[in-house]
């Protein structure tokens, strides 16, 4: 009878066991916008199904698109926190505070925020070098405009956009001395009618070179009408302007996702602020038109390799803003803490930082 009983007992323990080895571990993301908005949320959504297809049915995600950035979100983040997902991304700067205040009231789930700067012992923080891409998108179009003028439509003035502004013009001033840059807010990151208005209105403006911290392909697709060129966000977006379209500048999210999703689930995830861009083959810059000149193709190539190799950063000094004051000294690096607490515009962008 005794041994009967331990063979059951062993066997309800492993059945026990079997049962919670085949429990997948559960992930949430949150979109700011749609899954299709061809831009960053689509390419976090991509980030997501290669994680999926990386671990299998040892992992279960689930995404929540379409979220403001507000209560809205500390909702949905809650929500997810509460259907039992073992780790949640937020991938807008604008669900920092409500990711915070989720995190205090479920300290056993990991929650990662992608380009915000605050962390705590179960959230760390995660960003791309997108200025990185910028700043070769700023010195092609220096070199491809024949109006000396370029155009950025910006979507809201956060540090990250701030810095990426910075980053084209002064990589358009690095090939052009004479390029000005005009800027446009649409204080959105998702809204197609807004981006078109704004595209034209820069067009009207004299821009003949356009570039975007908004998500859709609706400047581009403006570029083309009019004739002009552009350069796609976040995925790749030349399917919609087959002759504007110089490059676009790609987000990869699926390293970060997966090398994260391991870490918890090896217990030996610690929060810390990532920063990935070239490098680390999380930013790319995809289908360069075979239609640019010969220099300018060259010049991309060179760009890219010395950024990505570590010979060039784009914020070395000297840098001044733009109200004459030295913000980057002579032969110095910003850091990453600095770089995310960039508010000021480099020396020839005539426009004032919104507040």
């Amino acid at each position: 009878m005794k041994l009967k009983s331990l063979l059951l007992g062993i066997g309800l323990l492993a059945g026990v066991g079997a049962a919670q080895a085949a429990d997948p571990f559960k992930i949430g993301f949150v979109y700011v916008g749609p899954v299709g908005d061809l831009g960053w949320s689509y390419e976090h959504d991509r980030g997501r199904q290669e994680l999926e297809e990386y671990f299998g049915d040892k992992v279960e995600t689930t995404f929540v698109e379409n979220v403001p950035e507000g209560a809205d979100a500390q909702r949905v983040i809650t929500q997810l926190a509460k259907a039992g997902n073992d780790l949640i991304f937020t991938t807008s700067f604008g669900f920092m505070n409500p990711t915070v205040k989720v995190a205090k009231q479920f300290p056993k789930v990991t929650f990662e925020h992608a380009t915000g700067y605050k962390r705590s012992k179960n959230l760390g923080t995660y960003v791309l070098r997108t200025y990185e891409g910028r700043y070769v998108s700023g010195v092609t179009a220096g070199m491809m405009t024949k109006s000396d003028t370029i155009g950025y439509i910006g979507s809201f003035p956060i540090p990250e956009v701030i810095r990426d502004i910075n980053a084209t013009y002064m990589g358009a001033k690095s090939v052009n001395p004479n390029v000005k840059m005009k800027i446009v807010w649409v204080n959105s990151w998702y809204d197609p009618g807004k981006e078109t208005d704004a595209a034209n209105a820069l067009i009207d403006q004299g821009v003949d070179v356009l570039m975007q911290h908004t998500d859709s392909p609706a400047p581009l697709i403006a570029a083309e009408k009019r004739g002009i060129r552009g350069i796609g966000q976040a995925s790749d977006q030349s399917q919609f302007a087959p002759n504007a379209h110089i490059f676009s500048v790609r987000d990869d999210w699926a390293p970060y996702y997966i090398k994260t999703a391991q870490a918890v689930m090896d217990g030996t995830w610690k929060p810390a602020d990532f920063w990935g861009g070239f490098d680390e083959e999380m930013l790319s810059l995809a289908s360069i038109n075979d239609n640019l000149p010969a220099d300018v193709r060259s010049k991309i190539d060179a760009t890219f390799t010395a950024i990505k190799s570590g010979e060039f950063k784009p914020f070395t000094g000297p840098i001044t803003d733009n109200k004459g004051n030295l913000v980057v000294a002579d032969g110095y690096s910003l850091n990453d803490q600095e770089l995310a607490q960039v508010n000021w515009y480099v020396e020839g962008i005539t426009d004032e930082v919104p507040r």
